[in-house]
């Protein structure tokens, strides 16, 4: 059972040669293999792959993490370069993805459009499919895991360089991959296409969740609106009420306190003129 870097390295990427994966020379500068490790982590990051493939994304980005830091260390990277073995001890309590996100700032959806721009049909897309199809002996499942932005629709072009690479005996000819039977070809292709599918059904309820989350914002802000209206209505209204009483003289108390008064004192003068009636 793997257990050693390297070993794990062979497990999910086909190879023990460090230099061979990242796709560059044994002399590679630092930068070199810097840009390599960023290009081959983009495939493997667990944020960038549906939830079903992360386990096996995360140790995927482990392991190349690992062989970044190999490279990336002058000593580490002498003692593989003279004896072909890695110091698997003192990554114990290493957090990867925080080491990771130190090197690069965050990836957006921007960030890979124009890489896939970039990659589609340049030297270093030959140079990948050359690799996973020599590493995965001709399977083409193997081929849609490595090859960024691979998909079933590329199957023509990418058999048409691969093709180019038998006639020119650059790399031998697997039947599996010439001659692919109907039956595999079709259970990808229908993986595939159930992936797709629920990749659009993700994307589609992603951007329901927005508007409905808009919709409720603008509800709000509605109903906000429509209470402070009311409260104006309510309270303005009254306050030129107030205003009106008020210029015409004398505010409402004060006039409700003098008729009682009035009153009081018309009823003094009738018992005063009674009295005097009764006295004659």
């Amino acid at each position: 059972m793997p257990s050693g870097t390297l070993d794990v390295c062979e497990k999910y990427y086909g190879t023990r040669n460090i230099y061979e994966l990242f796709g560059v020379e044994k002399s590679a500068s630092e930068q070199e293999i810097k840009k390599a490790y960023y290009r081959l982590s983009l495939q493997t990051h667990p944020d960038r792959v549906p939830d079903s493939d992360k386990k096996e994304a995360t140790e995927k980005f482990k392991i190349l993490s690992k062989l970044y830091s190999v490279l990336s260390n002058k000593d580490s990277r002498a003692i593989y370069d003279e004896r072909g073995i890695v110091d698997d001890l003192d990554d114990t309590t290493t957090n990867w993805m925080a080491r990771w996100q130190q090197f690069f700032k965050p990836i957006t959806t921007e960030d890979i459009d124009n890489y896939k721009k970039q990659f589609i049909g340049s030297e270093t897309e030959r140079n990948d499919i050359k690799r996973a199809y020599v590493s995965g002996k001709g399977c083409k499942n193997y081929m849609m895991q490595t090859v960024p932005f691979m998909t079933c629709e590329d199957e023509p072009r990418i058999a048409d360089i691969v093709q180019e690479m038998i006639d020119s005996k650059e790399v031998p000819e697997y039947a599996i991959f010439t001659k692919e039977p109907k039956a595999k070809r079709d259970r990808r292709h229908k993986k595939y296409a159930r992936e797709a599918k629920l990749a659009s059904e993700m994307k589609q309820h992603q951007e329901d969740l927005s508007a409905l989350q808009q919709q409720i914002a603008v509800k709000r802000r509605s109903a906000f609106s429509s209470l402070i209206d009311s409260l104006e209505s309510k309270y303005c209204n009254n306050d030129d009420e107030n205003e009106e009483l008020f210029e015409l003289g004398t505010p409402p108390k004060t006039r409700k306190t003098t008729r009682k008064q009035e009153a009081r004192s018309g009823r003094a003068s009738k018992a005063k003129t009674e009295k005097r009636k009764s006295s004659k």
